[in-house]
C-alpha cells in the first residue's frame, strides 16, 4: 500500500521463477531424504523449499532411469546396416581405383612399347634395304 493515502500501490508483483534441479542435486537431496528421521526429513524439505510430492517424484523419475539402464542389452550395440553397407561399399571403391589405377598404367606401358616396336620396326625396314658395305 501506498503510504500517502491508503491507496494500494498498482505495481504487479514479478512472478516467481520454476526452479530446476540438476540431477546431482536431486540425487544428493534423495540421498540425504532417505537417511534422515522423520522429524528431520520435514526440516529438509523446508531447508530446500520443497514438497513430498517433489521427492516422490524424484524418486520415480530415478527408478525409471534405473529400469531403462538395467533394461538395455549388454555388450555392444548392433551394427547400423547402413554403416556396414557403407564400409563394404567405400572398400570396394578403393579396390576399384587401385584397379584402375593399375589398368591405367599398363595402358601407358603397352603405348609406350607399341611406339618403341613402331620405330624399331621403321629403323629395322630402313635399314634392310641399305646396301652393306
Amino acid at each position: 500500500m501506498s503510504s500517502l493515502d491508503g491507496v494500494p500501490d498498482p505495481e504487479v508483483l514479478v512472478r516467481a521463477r520454476t526452479r530446476r534441479w540438476s540431477a546431482a542435486e536431486k540425487s544428493r537431496i534423495l540421498a540425504e531424504y532417505e537417511g534422515l528421521g522423520k522429524a528431520d526429513k520435514g526440516a529438509l524439505l523446508r531447508r530446500e523449499g520443497i514438497y513430498s510430492s517433489l521427492i516422490a517424484a524424484w524418486r520415480a523419475q530415478r527408478d525409471q532411469g534405473a529400469l531403462q539402464a538395467l533394461a538395455q542389452p549388454a555388450g555392444r550395440p548392433p551394427a547400423d546396416p547402413v554403416d556396414r553397407e557403407n564400409a563394404r561399399l567405400r572398400a570396394r571403391v578403393l579396390r576399384l581405383e587401385a584397379d584402375l589405377d593399375k589398368a591405367r598404367r599398363v595402358i601407358e606401358v603397352q603405348g609406350k612399347l607399341s611406339a618403341l616396336l613402331g620405330q624399331l620396326a621403321t629403323d629395322g625396314q630402313s635399314s634392310g634395304s641399305e646396301p652393306t658395305a
